[in-house]
């Protein structure tokens, strides 16, 4: 087939502007063994890693269009898990930047995520209210814990008792889990609101939790040997509870916050000894719970000053350790804004230090010495803010060079290089930008205000240079007339007005430098609000779009009417007229895009183009393709003279507010709720609108499951795997059948001739190691789910091939292993009732229990020969490797660390 028409694709560039994004949380990273410098931090799809010191993004984590909504790094700093919108939690190396593994875990988004005390296990929880625990090494979820009502509002392992996780849930229940039987053995429901966090302080001594009032629960965890005699109290639980419960959680008071609101977020340092809140004010709440002796310190303190008092006699309960003893109030952080998220690290020197993001989209690093024993000030080391927005992006401008890129928002206006995607200028407007526009020279931009006030900004000092009161409303619209002398603007007081450029003597006298200035040449009035403006290339026309659906087409010379545009259900809030002056294309809150001809004003071709409100056509110049943008955040290629779409590319999270295209047609930026900019460039790849089609309906397809959402097997109604079912789990099934109906037609005819066309894309010369390679590619999270939508023949095909693998491929024994134990657990009545199943079975115990005694022995000879050449070594060298060596390295590190620090002068940037 011949191309009638090539057209050439647009891939995204990069997205900027986002500092960190204010659903997701932030954390303290070490990178190079430098910690407290880095925090990594949530920007929509993408996980940025900053440097505070310097105040530049140094790493980036990409997976795919999914917002990430939690992070938390390992406790080696060697991983970072990363959990996004669509439930799947994926690890990243910090070190490569690549994904390491990923768990398809929850139906929705991941709420919270916390790695076990060595980092070998992971523990998520959603929004569809479960747990999810899965194993690190394995890379696959090792069990799904289901009891919560409400989304999961935090979870964390306990560390001195090994296999129990507490959670919290906005059911207002906190749960202790037991990995093991995957049951719950204790639940606290003290709480009448819910629960919005909890945290284990000082090595599981407490458990403190905050709720929607001004006040935080603490408990008391105490272990339960053999030689406690649990002591059993009226308002206790009963006795019977202890044999289940490693320890007893008593309440032993409760935390009054200076705060007002509800608690929103409570973190803990690493070590449990720091605890910071924060609610729905503009401050950090920082508490120190005391090391056993300290707080026996303050207990004798306080005992002495009660013998004194001669009431030691009269209150017995107060010779017993209290809160007060235990716990102390350090000084609160205020903070310029409402915080979103805050992490905390306590250093060698106890120096406190705390990040924060805000919704505002900046983020702040404070510090706080805690050797200061009174007032101990907290002070500001870094901050980050003029990299991005504060508030959402309204409008976007290319310069006539492509160069630059210039982006309005509800207080300031940026520039932006467009090669690096950096901040050039920052220029603070005092109202709502709602349209802008360069002046030719790209000296200059003119910037339309929410208030009706036209701004005149030079780009090079980044001031406003003038402020003309140009309408009494919104200042909608801007444009430049033909010949580059003049701009018109459209406004909310139903006028248009033209403008023409002036030079004008600076304030300085007839000496200084001439500045530009607009002089009002004439108006235009209307009957309805003006939402846009466009004139003709040609000179000829000015086209008005009202705000009672009519687009009016006007002379521009003589301003008398000419066209009336009407079709559309609801106000038009963009245009544009292409390049020869022939078509105009209008883009309505009823969510269609009509063509219409210049000529006659007739109605070409009216598209649904979007499935809301759209809010931005442009064409692209010297053509009759133009892009659009709406409020479902996507951005769409058309064809205006075959009323075709040619793509849709990646957009926003969220809205799609606005978009421009370069002169040069080879750059395409857009700004939209999401906080984000994103630019995308021509490539010379060409497009095939049939090949276009085809993989959108792939994509469409793909994301509705085949088999359905549910994993059903017969005679288990309750089976509640720690993972979900993908499009990679149900591919896997398709292959392994695949692979069992390839393997037996093979082998039908006798194992001879030329090998089948599949199996030698797989690199297999047989049919065993057809099956195993197949098994082995298939992800480690999708394995259980792939095993699950196999028929019964299948999994009965697949077992009689067992026992011959695992005596020909003993390096596979493991994935074997795995595979046999699934199969057994969930199909185990039908392969019981299967008497042809017998011998099968018989076999594959005997040869798989030889497999893995053997691969045990290896490991252990392995092992204990390791060990012996250390000792060898270690005895001829007469000096102690690995672990001693380790040991006196770092402290060689940190004592000349401590010496460099000294002679360094401690930098303070407040911005």
């Amino acid at each position: 087939m011949g191309l009638t028409k090539q057209y050439l694709a647009y891939k995204p560039v990069s997205s900027f502007n986002i500092i960190a994004s204010a659903r997701a949380n932030i954390s303290f990273v070490t990178i190079s063994n430098a910690t407290g410098r880095y925090v990594v931090v949530a920007a929509a799809e993408k996980v940025l890693v900053w440097d505070l010191r310097i105040g530049e993004k140094v790493a980036e984590f990409c997976r795919d269009k999914q917002e990430v909504t939690f992070l938390r790094t390992s406790p080696d700093q060697k991983h970072l898990a990363v959990g996004y919108s669509d439930g799947l939690v994926e690890l990243f190396s910090v070190e490569t930047k690549q994904s390491v593994c990923s768990f398809a875990s929850h139906r929705s988004a991941v709420s919270a995520l916390n790695f076990d005390l060595l980092g070998l296990k992971l523990v998520s929880g959603g929004l569809d209210n479960d747990l999810v625990v899965s194993d690190v090494v394995e890379q696959s979820g090792r069990c799904r814990l289901t009891g919560h009502t409400a989304p999961i509002t935090q979870c964390c392992f306990m560390q001195r008792f090994q296999d129990v996780v507490v959670s919290s849930s906005k059911d207002t229940q906190i749960k202790f889990w037991n990995i093991e039987t995957q049951c719950c053995f204790k639940t606290i429901v003290d709480h009448r609101t819910e629960v919005w966090g909890i945290v284990l302080m000082r090595n599981d001594d407490f458990l403190v939790c905050g709720t929607a009032d001004t006040q935080l629960s603490v408990y008391k965890i105490t272990p339960i040997t053999d030689a406690t005699v649990p002591v059993v109290v009226a308002s206790e639980q009963p006795e019977s509870e202890s044999t289940v419960s490693p320890f007893r959680c008593t309440a032993a008071g409760s935390i009054q916050r200076a705060g007002h609101g509800r608690t929103i977020n409570l973190v803990a340092d690493a070590n449990g000894q720091v605890l910071g809140c924060h609610g729905t004010d503009r401050q950090i709440e920082l508490f120190l719970f005391c090391s056993p002796e300290e707080s026996m310190k303050k207990l004798t303190k306080r005992m002495k000053k009660l013998d004194t008092n001669k009431q030691s006699a009269e209150e017995p309960a107060s010779r017993q350790l209290a809160l007060t003893d235990e716990i102390k109030r350090l000084t609160s952080i205020p903070t310029p804004e409402k915080v979103k998220s805050f992490d905390l690290l306590l250093g060698s020197r106890n120096e406190l230090r705390i990040c924060c993001t805000f919704v505002k989209n900046f983020v702040q690093l404070f510090s706080l010495d805690l050797n200061v024993k009174k007032d101990a000030e907290p002070e500001t080391l870094y901050a980050l803010q003029k990299q991005g927005h504060p508030s959402e992006a309204r409008t976007v401008a290319f310069s006539s060079d492509n160069l630059a890129i210039a982006s309005g928002s509800a207080e300031s206006l940026k520039l932006w290089s467009r090669a690096s995607q950096t901040v050039l200028r920052t220029v603070d407007t005092g109202g709502y930008v709602v349209s802008t526009c360069f002046v030719p020279g790209d000296r200059h931009v003119l910037v339309g205000l929410k208030t009706g006030q036209l701004l005149v900004v030079d780009v090079v000092p980044g001031e406003v240079i003038e402020c003309i009161e140009a309408h009494e409303k919104e200042l909608w619209s801007i444009v430049l007339t033909p010949d580059k002398h003049g701009c018109v603007s459209g406004g909310g007081d139903t006028t248009v007005k033209f403008w023409s450029f002036e030079l004008i003597a600076g304030s300085g006298g007839q000496d200084a430098a001439k500045v530009l200035s607009l002089l009002h040449k004439n108006t235009l009035k209307l009957e309805e609000t003006v939402l846009s403006v466009r004139i003709s290339q040609n000179g000829k026309y000015i086209a008005v779009a009202l705000l009672d659906t009519t687009v009016k087409i006007f002379f521009m010379d003589s301003l008398k009417f000419y066209l009336s545009l009407y079709g559309h259900k609801l106000p038009v809030l963009t245009m544009d007229i292409s390049y020869d002056s022939t078509l105009i294309i209008t883009g309505s809150a009823d969510r269609t895009i009509k063509i219409w001809g210049m000529d006659f004003g007739d109605c070409h071709r009216s598209l649904l183009a979007h499935d809301n409100t759209v809010t931005a056509v442009q064409f692209i110049p010297n053509t009759h393709m133009f892009f659009s943008c709406a409020k479902d955040g996507k951005l769409k290629q058309w064809d205006a003279d075959s009323f075709q779409k040619i793509i849709t590319l990646p957009g926003h999270l969220g809205e799609a507010h606005a978009l421009a295209i370069s002169p040069n047609g080879k750059y395409v930026v857009s700004c939209g709720s999401d906080r984000t900019l994103r630019l995308f460039h021509r490539t010379e790849e060409p497009l095939v609108l049939q090949d276009v089609q085809e993989e959108e309906r792939e994509e469409l397809e793909n994301a509705t499951l085949a088999t359905g959402e549910e994993s059903t097997v017969p005679g288990l109604p309750g089976l509640k795997l720690p993972s979900k079912k993908t499009i990679g789990s149900e591919k896997g099934a398709e292959n392994i059948l695949e692979c069992l109906e390839v393997s037996k037609q093979y082998e039908e005819e006798g194992g001879k001739g030329p090998l089948p066309p599949l199996m030698f894309a797989y690199s297999a010369t047989n049919t065993d190691d057809f099956l195993l390679t197949v098994l082995s590619r298939i992800r480690a999270s999708d394995l259980e789910e792939s095993l699950l939508l196999l028929p019964f023949n299948a999994v009965c095909e697949l077992l009689e091939r067992v026992p011959k693998l695992t005596t020909e491929r003993k390096d596979q024994t493991e994935l074997i292993c795995k595979v046999v134990l699934f199969l057994f657990r969930v199909h185990q009545k039908p392969i019981v009732n299967n008497q042809v199943l017998l011998p099968v079975i018989q076999k594959i115990v005997q040869t798989l229990q030889a497999a893995v005694g053997e691969l045990r022995d290896m490991v252990g000879t392995n092992f204990h020969a390791a060990q012996m050449l250390q000792r060898e070594l270690e005895e001829n060298d007469g000096c102690v490797l690995f672990r001693d060596a380790t040991k006196q390295r770092i402290q060689r590190d940190r004592r000349r660390k401590r010496r460099e620090a000294s002679k360094r002068k401690l930098l303070q940037i407040v911005k």
